[in-house]
């Protein structure tokens, strides 16, 4: 089985990437935040710190492109193909709202026509260029029986890989999976076929494995978070230990204060992110999640965080997230 860390914007970044890999293993593949492709080739600072190869040396990490013009992607892609990124994956799967009306990311499920068209413009661009291209999809913008035309779509192109999120775009990450949707994929693919979606504990994954044999990849964004250790047990390794957790933690808030001197204002910010998933580690934790939540300079958050390590770890299976079933 083939386990891929999902993209989350301000959590997956690349000083994540570099930790996790490093300290607990287990991920074949980090998809990253996704780049909005320009016409004028010219990208964000905080773009190209996520691209840089050397932010990436020794990771398997795969670049992420949010487009609906298949020049700029062209152009894109084979930017990503020079800097040495082997696959290159495209998002028909975020549902913000700040992307949907411009018919990008799961915007553009809504418009199969323009869907068919702007693939078959940047396949034909990329043809004669050493790229694998995956898509990142959800199962439709409004229903689930949208999926039959939009995967029919997909099967007239040579996709890499199809990571599922088994949701529409008005589900957004709310509720349950569409599993007996995502049956329905199964069935109608040929592709090689990837599952997203509510993967936080061993019990979801052995569940999923059972009713999805043929499935040879799953990716898991909020359950790893959640459990740095969830890949490595997904592939028969131990379970989390405190003490690789406490490095853990440090690694990451050094690579942001690093990363961002503007006096540990934004490394803060981002650890209290992961925080909102790590407390479901710990029982009986809310005044030391408050208290790390409260922290702004990186003395008190170091303060906080000792707090929350001197309480036991859970098992796992107690984590507080409500899995896929």
């Amino acid at each position: 089985m083939r386990i891929y860390c999902a993209p989350m914007e301000g959590l997956t970044g690349y000083v994540y990437r570099k930790a996790h890999h490093q300290l607990f293993g287990g991920i074949d593949k980090y998809y990253m935040p996704f780049v909005v492709t320009h016409p004028t080739g010219k990208y964000k600072s905080k773009e190209l710190r996520e691209l840089s190869p050397e932010n990436n040396e020794g990771v398997p990490a795969v670049p992420q492109i949010l487009s609906n013009d298949s020049e700029s992607f062209v152009k894109c892609a084979r930017t990503l193909s020079w800097l040495g990124y082997e696959e290159v994956n495209l998002n028909l799967g975020c549902p913000s709202q700040t992307v949907v009306p411009k018919k990008r990311g799961a915007g553009l499920l809504s418009a199969p026509d323009q869907l068919e068209t702007f693939l078959e413009e940047i396949f034909e661009g990329i043809a004669n260029d050493n790229i694998n291209l995956s898509v990142k999809t959800r199962l439709g913008m409004e229903s689930e029986d949208e999926l039959e035309r939009i995967f029919e779509i997909y099967e007239r192109y040579p996709f890499s890989e199809v990571i599922v999120h088994a949701r529409t775009r008005n589900d957004m990450y709310k509720g349950l999976p569409r599993l007996d949707a995502f049956r329905r994929v199964t069935e109608i693919s040929s592709h090689d076929l990837c599952f997203n979606g509510n993967i936080y504990s061993m019990e979801d994954y052995q569940m999923f494995r059972e009713m999805f044999p043929q499935t040879e990849a799953v990716m898991t964004g909020r359950g790893l978070i959640a459990d740095p250790a969830l890949a490595r047990k997904m592939k028969g390794g131990k379970p989390l230990e405190k003490k690789e957790l406490e490095e853990y933690l440090e690694m990451i808030f050094c690579g942001y204060l690093e990363a961002y001197p503007d006096k540990g204002r934004t490394a803060v910010g981002r650890m209290k992110e992961n925080w909102t998933y790590l407390n479901h580690l710990f029982a009986g934790c809310r005044r030391e999640l408050k208290k790390i939540q409260k922290s702004k300079f990186p003395e008190d958050y170091r303060e906080a965080v000792g707090a929350m390590l001197r309480l036991p770890l859970l098992d796992n299976a107690e984590n507080g997230l409500c899995g896929m079933f």
